[in-house]
């Protein structure tokens, strides 16, 4: 079931619908994009409420494929390592064969 929640971004509320179980993370979200905006605009580059949010979503986006590449990289640093681990699990029992042979 959707609940609305009111959320604050630059000092204009805005009413979001969402799932209860997720009120949490859309609060934290809000929050996210308000403090990235808000860096953005202090800068005083950048003119112009859209042009902010513009950049604070290009700016969250940027995050979020690097994190997911980052991800990525690490679950194949995993399988990588498990790969070795295995190898060495094989080798290792192929001597101990060997040996009672």
């Amino acid at each position: 079931m959707s609940v609305p929640v009111v959320v604050s971004i630059l000092g204009k509320e805005y009413q979001v619908a969402c799932p209860e179980e997720e009120r949490e993370a859309l609060i934290t979200s809000a929050r996210m994009v308000h403090q990235n905006m808000e860096k953005i605009r202090a800068t005083g580059k950048v003119v112009g409420l859209d042009r902010v949010a513009v950049m604070a979503a290009l700016n969250l986006a940027h995050e979020l494929l690097t994190l997911q590449q980052d991800e990525g990289q690490d679950i194949e640093k995993i399988n990588n390592k498990i790969v070795q681990l295995k190898e060495r699990v094989s080798a290792f029992l192929d001597e101990d064969r060997q040996l009672e042979l």
